[in-house]
């Protein structure tokens, strides 16, 4: 089965089904700083989750793109990827576990054409916060599948979500292939996690969680549907990996023609994180030392690095980019539209990356030397990590050069560094990325509702080039990314900021209404994206001052707002200048 013929049969099945098929939106999550990327269909339906009407009504599908780099060091495998595409389906308080299950059962089994003996699922065990999933089991039971191919586990394997640190969450049903089905020994997903894999997960959400760790039942509960798309492809197409799918194995070939050593692992991460670059970027982002810039940085010197381990020759970025955009334009024309662009800025990273590994051996160098100068054995882990962090230096290489200078490296200790590292960013994203599109304090609906001031302003004062490019909101302060090719004077920040002011002082009501993309068009209403909205959206207008398609948060009038204040413009990229802004008691 080809890859559009796959997501075809999903979106018309649904659509047979009366749901509506929705815009996928974009990896880059709006107005949300709990998480750098889209990590799931639901991610950017948080809001209607929680009871917000959605204007396309109650049952959705779509295709999403998300990433995800929690495994990437699991990529390799047969089955993780950093991107990948979710087959998505959701009910907003309409239909619930018995007609959700009876579609995924379906929808396998008849229109993708899973043999049902070769299913097993998985269900909530229960806990002190929910209890034991036995109607789920039962409905599954009623479907054909048998108890013994049922397991009940911990909210660890069997609860989904927050996408973020707080916000709407459930117990779910993971559905799993079996790869053995004549396997005489029986044997489960946890027994036997090799020999199953995971494809789909049906979570009721049925609950919120707070900021405090509590859970609360939801107004409304809801069903979301996620299937993964690249490995239903692989096992629909008698295939052993998601790498020897139509979607990899031109990349795959033209990475194993280039490179001199034959390492199967290293192809299918560079493979993978070429691909996955490709995605981020086309969407505005190029490599750079924080937040999803940062991100890009890794997967694109990761890619390097492997690239040098297999004896690949020079710049190969760019080159290998063009073989694989051809893979996803049919689905995804936005690469094709930016290829040259996206080529460039390979290249110009890849130079980059360059210059600091050769850096890098510098420093190595100069350490090796200070050790055999007080006759040290033993490389320092610490030392070798800074190499890590600081430059990209791989431990591989500093071993092999340490090696030829007749001194060790303390690997456990380059370990240890490596991981409190890794606590310490947990931390501090635990600590950073709070609030996102599931919290609705009143801080952050005024803020938001702020942002839609600050864009109209920016329009009225360097011109109607200026476009949104992002926007980060917490309930502390706002920033909001636009197009503009300079630093703004002070005094076009005074003018910004006092037409904003003017609004709040002018208590200005916020109203909104349906209506087609269309009729928002032909009003100028601002948005992000055109193609990230589906037929139906909602505009929000401020008096005559600003008129946006928008589905966060908003308050009823500008008065509460009470006074803005710029504190912060900086360079957000090429053409791209950034405001932090936050809102003060008069």
């Amino acid at each position: 089965m080809k890859a559009n013929d796959l997501r075809n049969k999903y979106l018309d099945f649904l659509r047979s089904q009366n749901h509506t098929i929705i815009q996928n939106a974009p990896l880059i999550p709006e107005n949300d700083p709990s998480v750098l990327f889209t990590t799931a269909g639901m991610h950017p339906l948080a809001p209607y989750l929680l009871g917000m009407a959605h204007p396309a009504g109650r049952k959705l599908a779509n295709v999403q793109k998300c990433l995800r780099t929690n495994d990437i060091l699991e990529v390799g495998d047969d089955t993780h990827l950093t991107f990948f595409e979710m087959l998505g389906s959701w009910s907003l308080g309409d239909y619930w576990k018995e007609e959700a299950l009876t579609l995924n059962f379906t929808l396998l089994t008849e229109v993708f054409g899973h043999a049902p003996d070769r299913l097993s699922v998985t269900c909530f065990a229960g806990d002190e916060d929910a209890p034991r999933d036995d109607e789920a089991a039962q409905i599954w039971q009623d479907l054909g599948i048998p108890a013994s191919r049922i397991t009940f586990l911990s909210k660890e394997e069997n609860w989904w979500g927050p996408a973020g640190l707080t916000g709407p969450c459930g117990p779910d049903s993971e559905v799993f292939y079996d790869l053995d089905p004549t396997n005489s020994e029986g044997g489960d997903p946890v027994s036997q996690p090799e020999r199953f894999v995971e494809i789909c997960n049906n979570v009721f959400m049925a609950f919120e969680k707070d900021g405090n760790g509590c859970y609360h039942h939801l107004p409304q509960p809801n069903v979301d549907v996620g299937i993964g798309f690249e490995r239903n492809l692989m096992l629909l197409n008698g295939c052993q990996s998601v790498f020897e799918t139509e979607l990899f194995v031109p990349i795959i070939e033209e990475i194993q023609r280039l490179a001199q050593q034959d390492n199967a692992f290293a192809v299918r991460v560079i493979a993978d994180h070429l691909r996955s670059a490709l995605f981020v970027m086309a969407e505005g982002i190029i490599p750079g030392k924080t937040d999803q810039p940062y991100v890009v940085r890794r997967l694109i010197r990761r890619a390097i690095r492997y690239g040098n381990e297999i004896g690949i020759k020079g710049s190969f970025l760019a080159k290998l980019a063009e073989v694989v955009i051809p893979t996803v334009s049919d689905a995804y024309p936005a690469l094709e539209e930016k290829q040259g662009q996206l080529c460039t800025a390979l290249d110009e990273e890849e130079q980059r990356f360059q210059r600091t590994l050769v850096r890098g051996e510098r420093k190595l160098a100069d350490l090796i030397r200070e050790s055999r100068h007080h006759g040290q054995p033993v490389l320092a882990g610490e030392a070798a990590f800074d190499l890590y962090q600081t430059f990209g230096y791989p431990i591989e290489l500093v071993e092999e050069a340490a090696q030829s200078a007749g001194i060790a490296v303390n690997k456990a200790g380059f370990q240890q560094a490596f991981e409190d590292h890794q606590a310490l960013s947990r931390q501090g994203a635990a600590d950073r990325f709070k609030g996102g599109l599931a919290e609705r304090s009143l801080e952050t609906t005024k803020l938001h509702t702020a942002t839609h001031l600050l864009q109209a302003a920016l329009r009225q004062v360097l011109g109607t080039h200026v476009e949104q490019r992002g926007s980060n909101i917490t309930n502390q302060r706002l920033r909001f990314d636009f197009s503009h090719g300079e630093r703004l004077s002070q005094t076009e920040l005074d003018e910004v900021e006092r037409l904003v002011n003017q609004q709040i002082e002018s208590d200005v009501p916020v109203t909104w209404s349906e209506m087609s993309l269309t009729e928002a068009q032909e009003m100028d209403a601002l948005g992000l994206f055109a193609d990230r909205y589906g037929d139906t959206v909602k505009v929000y207008c401020i008096g005559a001052f600003s008129t946006e398609v928008c589905g966060g948060p908003h308050v009823e009038s500008t008065g509460p707002l009470e006074n803005f204040r710029i504190k912060k413009q900086e360079s957000a990229g090429s053409g791209i200048r950034r405001i932090k802004a936050v809102l003060v008691d008069s």
